[in-house]
């Protein structure tokens, strides 16, 4: 990675643009400490592409990502959602743009232990305004024969793949995922790798991939390397590998 920010643009992207960030920053207070999470970041995430977020610990990369998902709001700058401005929006639009428009997966799988896979799932489609059915969603992640398990009776991988599962129930535009892999084995991780890349490929959507894991870089499109705050490079693939490919 070279030591200064160079940045490569994608002349050509291969759809518009669900998400533009324009140079947002983050300073988090902390009594009399100011602690600067990002610096001036610029960037664009385009519909249906797979990326792959690289960098140390504290170099932003979940503090992006939970802005882009309507969790914490910038300090500075402005993010846009299919060119409409959430940099000001209030908690009624946030709560609606995070309901029906992005998913998440994390992690850790944060599945209710007294509810079985097919429940944890409801919880969404419940709410969503145009969801799978729980079981096609499990299916989807290959838990079909899981559904009335509860997550004590599932391995770390399953358990992975039911909060996927749990995520792309309702269908987001988005699925923004932070370490989806941190907690696995490597055939367990490679199995999750898969999921997401079948969500990607089966229904366009856009998944953006937070890791320490250099390997899983390979399966993206573009890759973006984060460093102090800010963004360090971005690399795009020529040529993809899929996750059976990958090796770390």
């Amino acid at each position: 990675m070279p030591s200064q920010q160079t940045i490569s643009t994608v002349l050509s992207p291969p759809a518009p643009a669900i998400f533009h960030v324009d140079n947002v920053s983050k300073v988090y207070t902390m009594g009399e400490v100011k602690v600067h999470a990002l610096g001036s970041v610029q960037l664009d995430l385009y519909e249906g592409e797979f990326v792959v977020f690289l960098g140390p610990s504290g170099s932003g990369k979940s503090t992006l990502l939970n802005i882009l998902g309507g969790l914490d709001v910038p300090s500075g700058g402005a993010i846009f959602f299919r060119n409409q401005d959430m940099t000001h929006a209030n908690e009624r639009v946030l709560t609606q743009f995070r309901r029906h428009s992005v998913g998440f997966v994390f992690q850790f799988y944060n599945l209710i232990p007294s509810l079985t896979a097919q429940e944890n799932v409801a919880l969404v489609t419940d709410i969503a305004r145009r969801p799978m059915k729980p079981e096609e969603a499990l299916a989807m992640v290959g838990l079909g024969n899981r559904l009335s398990h509860f997550p004590a009776q599932l391995s770390g991988g399953e358990q992975q793949r039911v909060a996927i599962a749990r995520a792309i129930a309702k269908r987001p535009e988005v699925l923004l995922c932070d370490e989806p892999t941190g907690a696995l084995d490597f055939h367990t991780g490679k199995r999750v790798l898969e999921t997401l890349a079948q969500v990607n490929n089966t229904f366009g959507t856009t998944v953006a991939v937070i890791t320490h894991n250099a390997g899983i870089a390979d399966m993206a499109d573009r890759v973006v390397y984060m460093r102090s705050g800010n963004i360090a490079e971005i690399q795009q693939n020529a040529h993809k590998r899929s996750p059976a490919e990958l090796e770390w």
